[in-house]
């Protein structure tokens, strides 16, 4: 018998009184029996609009199906044909506004929990296989990965089921880009980017870390070295500012350092001697989901108060609907219509103020948002000790710099054709190095994308 509920079935979470104290993971993930129910509220519909809903084209009926029949194996299985990283996708993919978006039960009610399910599967998988992927043979072509973010691994994965004899070149000392930099222990514990990883190496992938391509090698170094073709995956790691007065005063971060000395560097663990300041009062300034971790993360951190200030409404907000919750249930002080104008120091160069303006919406934009617009004479000053400057980043210019005949954009993204292919032949490229900074599954899109092509590239190279 279907489900009908018209709602899903809670997840267990971490009191956020408790939580918000730790790194441990907020969200508990289902048992079986919490899975199976939500399963049920699936209609199996015969046009499958959540396929559709997702960039990397899960079969998401026939695996929730398998859920239902307790075949958690044929589940995890159907998932991973086209989905490498499930227990990834299940924990940070915005499914609500992907297959979820497009499920038939979200008409009068709910739609199916599939992230939900798409993370008790992968964790279940985890836990109960001990299984290592089988090694293909190899066909002897050298590929070249570069940077092991989600796009890099999930090119990796298919070239090398492919037989293929794939490095990946990692620029950090730990690979995983910014499933392991960007992303707080609490939403993606690492040892689930790790066990994922370990897959790839028991593939035969092989992974080169601290190897920050055009600086220690270039490109056409690694094609004198015998590489055929090239994926670049190398992200949007590249803070953008704001260009007020005061960002460069002591105690202003841009998100991605901040989050990389927590995340990457363990800050957050008292074994590790990794600098970061310890702050009283935090303004986070942007409204997205790397806002919302950098301010969960400072609460963790022990910061009394933490500001996320943005200069549109809360219905602008471009964080996850899930992350927005959590940080207010964590008691993150939202200053909406609210846009900084000066941070302010004190006479040792830190910070010890932020200055804003008061905003309303006018008109929408090219974006399609309406317009924020300064209210005149609102003028105020919050006092902080910290800022966190998140307002999106751009590709590293790096690889545009040393490999000649490689275009990019007027935003300094990756300029790629339909096939993921670059200006530079045998060079592909996918990820937020193309489209700036966007979600895991379509960077995990691209790269399967751009193995294909790669794949036909080299084929068509020798015949």
């Amino acid at each position: 018998m279907p489900n009908m509920s018209l709602k899903k079935v809670a997840i267990p979470e971490q009191d956020p009184n408790i939580r918000k104290q730790n790194f441990k993971e907020v969200s508990l993930g289902y048992t079986v029996d919490m899975a199976i129910e939500e399963a049920l509220r699936c209609l199996n519909c015969k046009h499958k609009p959540c396929i559709s809903g997702c960039p990397v084209s899960v079969n998401i009926p026939q695996f929730i199906q398998h859920v239902i029949n307790k075949d958690f194996d044929k589940a995890y299985n159907t998932i991973t044909e086209t989905n490498l990283l499930p227990a990834v996708c299940g924990r940070v993919c915005p499914q609500e506004a992907q297959c979820e978006a497009s499920c038939v039960r979200g008409i009068k009610g709910e739609p199916v929990g599939i992230g939900r399910l798409e993370r008790f599967v992968a964790d279940y998988h985890l836990n109960n296989s001990h299984d290592e992927p089988k090694k293909p043979l190899t066909n002897g072509t050298k590929v070249a990965i570069i940077g092991s973010g989600p796009s890099g691994l999930a090119c990796a994965s298919d070239l090398a089921k492919s037989g293929y004899e794939v490095t990946i070149f990692e620029a950090f000392h730990t690979p995983g880009g910014v499933l392991v930099y960007g992303i707080p222990e609490f939403r993606l514990p690492k040892k689930i980017v790790q066990k994922e990883i370990d897959n790839l190496k028991a593939m035969g992938v092989k992974i080169k870390t601290n190897m920050v391509i055009g600086k220690v090698i270039t490109i056409d170094e690694l094609k004198e070295q015998g590489y055929k073709a090239f994926f670049v995956g190398t992200g949007a790691g590249t803070p953008n500012f704001m260009g007020i007065e005061g960002e460069s005063l002591i105690g202003v971060y841009s998100a991605n350092e901040y989050l990389t000395r927590i995340n990457l560097m363990k800050a957050y663990l008292p074994e590790y001697d990794t600098p970061i300041r310890k702050s009283k009062a935090v303004a986070v300034i942007g409204g997205g989901n790397v806002a919302m971790d950098a301010a969960r993360s400072a609460k963790r951190l022990g910061a009394e108060k933490v500001y996320i200030i943005y200069r549109r409404g809360e219905e602008e907000l471009p964080a996850r609907i899930e992350e927005v919750h959590h940080a207010k249930e964590e008691g993150i002080i939202f200053k909406l219509l609210t846009n900084p104008v000066k941070i302010i120091g004190d006479n040792n160069n830190e910070v010890q103020a932020i200055e804003c303006v008061e905003m309303k919406l006018g008109d929408k934009d090219a974006s399609g948002r309406r317009k924020p617009e300064t209210i005149p004479n609102s003028n105020h000053q919050i006092q902080v000790d910290t800022v966190i400057i998140s307002i999106g980043t751009s590709p590293n210019p790096l690889i545009r710099q040393t490999t000649p005949g490689i275009e990019t954009n007027k935003w300094g993204c990756l300029v790629v054709n339909e096939a993921m292919a670059t200006t530079r032949e045998g060079v592909y490229a996918g990820g937020d190095a193309v489209t700036g900074a966007a979600t895991v599954i379509l960077a995990m899109g691209a790269g399967k994308k751009a193995a294909q092509s790669i794949d036909a590239y080299l084929k068509q190279k020798t015949e």
